[in-house]
């Protein structure tokens, strides 16, 4: 480990460079090679280091910064560079020892001085290159959120997105430059004509109002939220499902016979930390799957079209597998047989062929097994009686 890091990560802000502490200043006046973007550097005093213009997109220019290893440099990026920056971006290249930061104050901070909310409880979102949807689960009456933007333009779309979602009377604050001389806030409706011409760099704070559905906490949503061609595990099943399944931070789930995707989907709901992978025979399964994801906003999600268990070669191993279809005794063994200790396992059987595996891996590896019977009220002649589904019998165990 070297003794002094060759690479310094800057937080720069629009203030600059009036807003860098001293020993930002120090690191720029040391530094060889100072590399950022150019509306960074323009806000630079000057240097004795030789400037390097950050091309665009952002991954053409680590191979850049990588080749000055060594030499004295400074890496520039917007405000805190690990939250949604580029800091958190660039560790996969370096080792331990070989950058130090200095980060500047964040955006989310600016932005939260500026609207007079409290950050622990306002909702921070980075959308620089990330699909509006990820906000769909954090939409509901007076949430409040700050969004950080692409670009002017996407100011438009995210309107547009509020509005569709039937949250048109949310208030947005958009803000530009924030921290510097050139600093504007403009105060819109989602559901007004939203014109002009907004600065890059820009986010918006906006308080959620309006008509639209919230999409719940708790595990065992709606079985409305996701598409389906009846091949879903319903609600409440769903909900011991997933209780059974037990999530935890960082965790990889494989969802086996993924149908329209609702387990794994509410796996990712559950903490954004998590990943999966969920297997389908279908394609238009499959693909049901894909814009289910898209449309709750949660990604970390790969879908692989296959059969288990020939399809789980060469997959990112799991902590946590559930199977929902599919289930069959080559399945449980190919599993048991490759699959390290720890593993946790939840399989749902309906038909009594399925039950009758469960009902032999139960008795030759123990674990939990449970019979679920639900019934709903519905008509009956004039009145109205109990309308049974299909038993389901779970069975859950720690390979």
């Amino acid at each position: 480990m070297p003794d002094t890091p060759w690479l310094t990560i800057l937080g720069i802000g629009e203030d600059a460079p009036e807003g860098l502490s001293r020993a930002s200043l120090a690191a720029l006046e040391d530094a060889e090679i100072v590399m950022g973007a150019a509306r960074h550097l323009s806000l630079l005093p000057p240097l004795r280091a030789d400037c390097v213009t950050w091309p665009v997109p952002f991954a053409d220019g680590i191979e850049t910064l990588l080749g000055y290893r060594g030499r004295r440099v400074v890496m520039l990026a917007s405000g805190d560079p690990f939250w949604f920056g580029a800091g958190g971006s660039m560790m996969r290249h370096l080792a331990p020892g070989e950058w130090r930061t200095l980060p500047g104050v964040s955006t989310f901070s600016h932005a939260a001085g500026v609207m007079g909310w409290p950050l622990e409880t306002t909702r921070r979102f980075g959308l620089h290159a990330a699909p509006l949807s990820r906000l769909r689960s954090a939409l509901a009456p007076g949430v409040r959120l700050i969004v950080l933007l692409r670009d002017g333009a996407a100011v438009s779309s995210l309107s547009q997105y509020l509005v569709a979602q039937g949250w048109g009377a949310s208030a947005i604050s958009v803000l530009e430059s924030l921290g510097g001389p050139n600093m504007r806030r403009s105060d819109l409706r989602a559901d007004e004509s939203v014109g002009g011409d907004y600065a890059h760099p820009v986010c918006a704070a906006i308080e959620v109002a309006g008509t639209g559905i919230a999409l719940p906490l708790a595990s065992g949503r709606p079985d409305a939220f996701f598409d389906s061609d009846g091949t879903m595990t319903k609600q409440p099943v769903r909900a011991m499902t997933l209780s059974a399944l037990a999530p935890r931070p960082f965790e990889h789930l494989w969802d086996i016979g993924g149908g329209s995707g609702s387990i794994a989907i509410e796996w990712l709901l559950s903490d954004p930390s998590l990943s999966a992978t969920t297997i389908e025979q279908n394609p238009a399964r499959a693909a049901r799957i894909t814009a289910n994801a898209a449309a709750l906003g949660v990604d970390r999600l790969q879908v692989v079209e296959g059969v288990a268990p020939a399809a789980l070669q060469g997959l990112t191993r799991p902590d946590c597998v559930f199977v929902g279809g599919g289930l069959s005794q080559a399945l449980l063994d190919w599993i048991d047989g490759n699959l390290p200790a720890g593993t946790r396992l939840v399989a749902n059987a309906v038909t009594l062929e399925s039950e009758a595996v469960l009902l032999k891996a139960h008795e030759r590896r123990g674990g939990d097994l449970l019979r679920i019977e639900l019934a709903r009220a519905a008509p009956l002649g004039s009145g109205r009686g109990w309308k049974a589904s299909y038993p389901i019998v779970q069975w859950s165990v720690t390979l």
